[in-house]
């Protein structure tokens, strides 16, 4: 209850631009940064998110890796959102992106709309941010209050994308090591990877644990025999690579801790997300905790979504605020 009233203070404190809430989130950003230049940026923002997910509710899931995979590459600045050209490289051809980063028509869409009200204004990295937040909500997820004011970066870096993000068959030393560069620890780690209670993975993401998961041609053994049958059924030896198969068994399209109760029961899809369970102490009572007490959960999701959100963001007059998000302005 201490911590719970704790971050409830912070968050009050927090809509207003005070120095306290620049030393908490370390720079410039704070919730109330629009609220005189663009006072509807944030519905903006979730009414499009919102119609969005109502057309397709994996969309929450795809919003909310736009935003992790943006933060873990050079801060959360939008670099993800730049294609290629000029002396831009895209990190949307990334292995961690390539055929598989999604929702960039969704941040086309909230862009145009604040660009058409308030031109000039709202960045794309912030428009991240709060699609993030608005995705956990709208099925059934924590709310927070997101600290705003991120520019948006010039440049992009493929090989960041490459080396930074974790991998889907990464172990958990390698996963930790990743997550620790960027400040965040294993607390941040188990509970933000708790958001793999909602989407999809592909089959070339986890066909290594079903057929080869240590080079020998044997599988991964932590995993539950019957619900690995049932993903042999669905992802081949070979060929497939792009056959989704959901993320959480229970409740794919709900946001809740039942990811957490499927690694005690050995059927998480990822090895990125079994080891959590089945490879450190300390994560694993953190999964049992979480499987025990959602709320306990959601609380600590929105305090690590808050932490990842302030990965080195770009204030002041670093950077710039893109016209469009997916080039620099000329």
């Amino acid at each position: 209850m201490a911590r719970l009233a704790s971050f409830l203070l912070l968050s009050l404190l927090c809509f207003f631009p005070l120095c306290l809430c620049d030393k908490s989130y370390g720079g410039k950003l704070f919730p109330g940064y629009y609220s005189h230049s663009c006072p509807q940026a944030s519905e903006i923002v979730r009414s499009v998110v919102a119609k969005a997910v109502a057309r397709e509710t994996r969309m929450a899931a795809s919003l909310l890796r736009l935003h992790f995979h943006d933060c873990f590459v050079q801060g959360c600045d939008g670099s993800l959102l730049l294609d290629s050209g000029g002396r831009i490289v895209s990190e949307k051809n990334s292995n961690p992106n390539s055929k598989s980063a999604r929702g960039f028509d969704v941040v086309d869409q909230i862009k145009a709309e604040l660009e058409r009200q308030c031109p000039g204004i709202v960045s794309c990295a912030d428009v991240l941010t709060l699609a993030a937040r608005d995705s956990s909500v709208l099925t059934g997820g924590p709310s927070w209050v997101v600290p705003l004011g991120r520019r948006d970066s010039r440049s992009a870096s493929l090989s960041g994308s490459n080396n930074n993000i974790p991998a889907p068959n990464n172990t958990f030393s390698t996963i930790l090591s990743k997550f620790n560069r960027q400040g965040l620890d294993v607390t941040d780690l188990v509970a933000l990877s708790g958001s793999h209670t909602i989407g999809f993975s592909r089959c070339t993401s986890f066909r290594q644990r079903l057929y080869n998961q240590s080079g020998n041609g044997r599988p991964d053994m932590t995993l539950e025999q019957s619900f690995a049958a049932n993903l042999r059924q669905r992802c081949p030896r070979s060929g497939g690579d792009q056959i989704l198969s959901v993320l959480d068994i229970v409740s794919a399209a709900r946001f809740d801790n039942s990811y957490f109760k499927n690694l005690i029961e050995n059927k998480g899809l990822l090895n990125s997300d079994q080891v959590l369970f089945s490879s450190n102490e300390k994560s694993r009572e953190l999964v049992k905790k979480y499987a025990e007490d959602q709320g306990e959960f959601f609380e600590q999701f929105a305090e690590s979504m808050i932490k990842m959100g302030n990965i080195s963001p770009l204030t002041g007059s670093s950077g710039e605020i893109r016209k469009n998000c997916r080039k620099i302005n000329s």
